[in-house]
């Protein structure tokens, strides 16, 4: 059934005594569009568009506009697999904010950073073949697979931002229509785009169907309802001038690559969850300052964040705590993985290329050091000469930056046990077995019940 369809024929399932044969007859001969304007969109019965769910797929966007797409709790889908596929002839995309000199910069150094990719490939391949030779019991495709693998783990590093992907995703009408509001108010030109064609798509008759029979336009209620998110939109700039006003002479500790904080005043936490995004400070920093500020100063922070929130507005995710807190420095390679993990409250701060960037040890091995060294510094560098937003887009996958996770134990549990395995990509395997060190270190009780597999423990012939 189409998707406002099948929401019309659930809500009614659960307001009428008929079964859903009959609720689905009724709504063969009544308006899906009137029901959902007046107890969706007038009322406010926001549950009900959670029974119907879309089918939506990116194609040509970028890896940094992917992200953003996923940025969803509520989401399930799976985009193209830096680890897997050879990303050698897809070239890039260039930022529409740039004017014509600023966008021969950018292409020049995106150029620069796929010719390394594709000869720090061949020289981690060439190593690993003469490091690790064919098993007699396994098959020549699977070794030449896995060990192409392999060598992407490393040469995937200098990807960056702009290259192009695709994305497939599966969301109820409800989260669609975050999305689209979410993307209206994003800072990049593309994603703003990118929301006008959900919307355009949900008004027409689906791109690809089953049957010659499915022609019925998407969503075409949510369309005409689904606008910017004016809310996230100011009070993202009233926090970054509060932040730029308050925080400008503020130095703190610099932690390690994973940090976990373990907050017990929830209005400190969210005071200090609200700046993160807008600064570029340790969480554990922002943590502690806040914790001295009296209780006028917190509150002050929380009115900025909410002054501009109208009445069905919801609350900003800040206010969503967890029992564990990681502020995480790391790749932007281990961060689209790890951004895969939608049972926990995720930030982030901006993509500025300060923070250096991961050289792998198979880069060393492989004679590319060199090779991979120049790239990135001048991709780095070229990136700082160019003005944000549109900047971010050539910062490579191994560039650091900085990530906040809130979860619970479970969460903690979950991530820590199966990003640690084998068959995982070193970087995320690392920050996995650091997770759990972490835990034990604050909770031996806890720690102790994670299962996870040192990084040290490894089989690079198994994917």
């Amino acid at each position: 059934m189409p998707p406002e369809k099948s929401a019309y024929a659930l809500a009614r399932y659960s307001r009428s005594p008929d079964s859903i044969r009959d609720s689905i007859q009724w709504v063969c001969s009544h308006n899906s569009q009137a029901f959902l304007e007046s107890f969706y969109f007038q009322y406010g019965h926001q549950s009900i568009a959670d029974l119907g769910h879309t089918i939506l797929c990116f194609e040509g966007v970028s890896e940094l506009a992917a992200t953003e797409i996923e940025d969803e709790t509520l989401w399930d889908g799976q985009a193209k697999s830096t680890r897997y596929q050879d990303f050698s002839k897809t070239g890039f995309i260039t930022p529409p904010e740039f004017r014509a000199p600023q966008a021969a910069v950018y292409q020049q150094a995106a150029q620069g950073l796929l010719e390394a990719y594709i000869k720090v490939h061949a020289l981690a391949l060439g190593h690993l073949q003469e490091k690790l030779p064919m098993p007699p019991a396994m098959k020549p495709a699977t070794y030449e697979r896995n060990l192409r693998a392999r060598a992407f783990d490393v040469s995937r590093y200098l990807l960056f931002w702009g290259v192009p992907t695709q994305v497939g995703q599966v969301t109820s009408i409800r989260t669609l229509e975050k999305q689209i509001r979410r993307l209206r108010a994003s800072p990049y030109a593309e994603l703003r785009e990118v929301a006008e064609e959900i919307s355009a798509a949900c008004e027409t008759e689906p791109a690809c169907v089953w049957t010659e029979g499915d022609k019925e336009p998407l969503a075409p209620t949510l369309a005409r309802h689904a606008g910017q998110d004016r809310y996230a939109l100011e009070s993202r700039a009233d926090l970054l001038a509060w932040a730029a006003q308050n925080l400008q002479h503020f130095e703190g500790p610099e932690p390690g690559r994973v940090d976990l904080v373990r907050p017990h005043d929830p209005v400190t936490e969210s005071v200090a969850t609200l700046l993160y995004p807008v600064t570029d400070h340790p969480f554990r920093s922002l943590h502690e300052i806040a914790s001295g500020w009296s209780d006028g100063q917190k509150k002050e922070v929380i009115d900025v964040a909410c002054r501009a929130r109208g009445k069905r507005d919801e609350l900003p995710a800040a206010f969503r705590g967890g029992l564990f807190v990681f502020d995480m420095l790391i790749d932007l390679g281990a961060y689209r993985d790890m951004h895969r993990h939608r049972r926990c409250h995720q930030y982030r701060q901006a993509y500025s290329g300060a923070h250096g960037f991961e050289t792998p040890p198979l880069v060393a091995a492989a004679g590319a050091e060199s090779i991979y060294a120049t790239a990135m510094g001048s991709a780095l560098e070229t990136m700082r000469g160019l003005p944000a937003p549109g900047n971010q887009y050539l910062m490579p996958f191994g560039a650091r930056s900085r990530f906040l996770f809130k979860m619970d134990f479970a969460e903690a549990e979950y991530i820590s046990r199966v990003r640690s395995g084998v068959k995982g990509h070193f970087s995320y395997r690392e920050i996995a077995w650091e997770m759990k060190q972490r835990i034990t270190e604050v909770e031996p009780a806890l720690g102790n019940l994670i299962d996870a597999t040192p990084p040290w423990v490894e089989d690079p012939l198994v994917r």
